[in-house]
């Protein structure tokens, strides 16, 4: 994947989250969030990176309270030139496909991002 399709399906993924977007799409970049159009209660498409040299999946940091680990999980934030900027989101765990916000980011320069995968929609409070 180039940095260019990169660039494009995060751009998409903003968009859907701001609810601006082109009945045309599909996959990652499917035009509404939730399992049907009408679906009113998503507000976020949550996603993983995989590292462009190593083919990792990306994890970064986060402390909440004294606690600090680590996150592979992200909301898109805002797209600029050629970084991306995510929300770190915390698994609930118990709950399948249940996010907190961290509120901790991280900006990522797109040409590091070998792959993108879209997890299920879901709501985040933000």
């Amino acid at each position: 994947m180039n940095q260019d399709n990169i660039k494009e399906i995060l751009c998409k993924i903003l968009m859907l989250q701001k609810q601006d977007f082109d009945a045309e799409l599909s996959g990652c970049d499917r035009p509404f969030l939730g399992p049907t159009p009408a679906s009113t209660t998503y507000n976020t498409r949550p996603i993983e990176f995989y590292n462009s040299y190593t083919g990792e999946l990306w994890e970064f940091p986060y402390t909440t309270g004294t606690t600090t680990t680590t996150s592979s999980t992200f909301r898109v934030e805002s797209l600029e030139d050629n970084t991306v900027t995510v929300r770190l989101l915390q698994d609930d765990g118990a709950i399948p496909r249940a996010y907190t916000n961290t509120n901790q980011y991280v900006t990522i320069r797109l040409s590091t991002i070998g792959a993108i995968q879209c997890l299920p929609d879901t709501f985040v409070t933000l």
